[in-house]
């Protein structure tokens, strides 16, 4: 069966895809489960940080009037470890022996470091040279009350949750992630894939998975599909009814057993050929008010489509906008391959801003993807020289 494809550009494609009605969904999670999660409201400070005027070393604390005329002796009225509190007033020649993070009396201006003191008794003590500073955190230093200290969007990374649990914040609202399928078609595929037999392992499968993960999905199953249109339609009409998000790879190019293909023909179909390389039979339709995109089959092309097409989506789910960043790069080597689209190359960029081909920049690529760390352009009829820009996505 021949479909009929009309090429489209990329960001006409991600444009159709961008249109779809993809509503984020919020939960409550407790802090210390949403690890990953990204936050739906704003988390202001109930309170200050620090909360008390708290010592920043183990030392002696001393009166304003007492910082000056070193050395001299003082008497030790307390201890204040920290979670201690001192109850008495200090009066000139007093001060207190006081532990890192302990906190710091009132009418205490300083805090002498360990090292500038000499014991004499339990209660005397030798102060050889005072403060020029005071080497107490005053109260609201790093975070204000009422500071937004998390926003909207924000992903939950370790430093985020023990924010909030700092703030002893027990619960927060966040966006659901997104339930994916990844579905990798191919009679070709097999468990016990040998050279002689024609047969592959599935590889693109676990791609998908671990990319999905990456970038906040929730991979509700992977499946394999032999090239069946019957057992394809079925499938699909029971992934898009189960899930937020169906991906595939394999399936959509213009050969026999292409079935992908058919299936999105009889669907809401938003496009099946796109104007660059590799990717070009990527293929995009809802089913079930579910989105489904089909990717290629080709390694190369499989991870590319994945962040033009893919991760937008994952992230939209979750209020955000793709991670993938914008820009300009400087090329390490000449391209003078003419191409009658354009071609989206994964590459190593460094950090003086200079990007490498990552492999041979063919489609059927696989071992040189965990390198990458963005994608260039080579619009399509030019070539550029070695030291020529580049425009790049950066990946997170």
């Amino acid at each position: 069966m021949f479909l009929n494809r009309e090429a489209i550009s990329l960001k006409e494609a991600q444009r159709l895809l961008a249109e779809l009605s993809v509503w984020p969904k919020t939960e409550l999670k407790s802090a210390r489960s949403a690890h990953g999660f990204v936050l739906a409201e704003n988390v202001f400070a109930p309170f200050p940080i620090p909360a008390f005027r708290r010592s920043g070393y183990d030392g002696f604390g001393i009166l304003a009037c007492d910082n000056k005329n070193f050395p001299r002796e003082f008497q030790v009225m307390e201890t204040l470890g920290a979670g201690a509190t001192l109850d008495k007033t200090l009066q000139p020649g007093e001060c207190v022996r006081i532990m890192t993070g302990a906190k710091v009396p009132d009418d205490v201006a300083a805090v002498v470091m360990l090292e500038e003191t000499e014991n004499l008794s339990a209660s005397r003590v030798r102060i050889l040279n005072g403060s020029a500073k005071s080497n107490i955190s005053e109260i609201g230093e790093e975070i204000k009350a009422k500071e937004n200290v998390l926003s909207v969007g924000t992903r939950l990374n370790a430093g985020a949750i023990s924010v909030l649990c700092a703030f002893g914040i027990n619960e927060v609202t966040v966006y659901k992630k997104p339930r994916v399928a990844v579905v990798a078609t191919g009679s070709e595929l097999s468990r016990a894939a040998t050279p002689e037999t024609g047969t592959v392992y599935n590889s693109n499968g676990p791609l998908l998975a671990g990319l999905i993960s990456e970038n906040g999905g929730i991979v509700t199953g992977e499946y394999e599909l032999t090239d069946d249109l019957d057992a394809t339609r079925a499938l699909f009409r029971r992934l898009t009814k189960e899930n937020d998000l169906v991906v595939t790879t394999g399936g959509v190019s213009v050969g026999d057993f292409d079935f992908v293909a058919r299936v999105a023909k009889e669907q809401t179909f938003l496009f099946n050929k796109l104007a660059m390389r590799p990717g070009s039979p990527t293929t995009a339709f809802v089913m079930n008010e579910t989105p489904v995109v089909a990717l290629s089959g080709n390694p190369s092309a499989c991870f590319t489509g994945f962040w033009f097409f893919v991760e937008p989506l994952i992230q939209r789910f979750q209020g955000r906008e793709t991670a993938a960043e914008e820009g300009k790069a400087i090329l390490a080597h000449a391209y003078t391959k003419k191409n009658e689209f354009d071609r989206y190359l994964h590459g190593v960029l460094d950090a003086c801003g200079t990007v490498t081909l990552d492999g041979h920049g063919q489609s059927s690529e696989l071992a040189s993807l965990y390198q990458a760390n963005c994608f260039y352009q080579i619009p399509y009829g030019t070539s550029v020289s070695a030291g020529g820009s580049v425009k790049i996505w950066r990946l997170p």
